[in-house]
């Protein structure tokens, strides 16, 4: 009998170059107060864009858009740093 795998599925990855990010609408937190020293993001359909806003050349960071749903659920409900077998 073999059990699940307590692995998350790798959906984070590096941007591919090939999304055009030049009309990508970044946000950022509104409790960022105006400093530029967060993250920001750009919903792209299946995938969410993610960068830092002192370094906005580097290539961004995507997720599924999946992943970062559960991502944010677990900040919310304070269970980010458990570990979960799905998403």
């Amino acid at each position: 009998m073999s059990t699940p795998s307590m692995a998350a599925q790798h959906d984070i990855t590096a941007a591919p170059r090939d999304i055009d990010l030049t009309h990508a609408r970044w946000r950022k937190s509104s409790y960022s107060g105006g400093a530029n020293d967060c993250v920001e993001i750009a919903e792209l359909g299946a995938l969410v864009a993610v960068r830092d806003s002192k370094d906005v050349g580097r290539q961004p960071l995507s997720f599924s858009l999946r992943a970062m749903r559960a991502l944010v659920k677990g900040v919310t409900d304070g269970t980010s740093g458990q570990r979960h077998a799905r998403l």
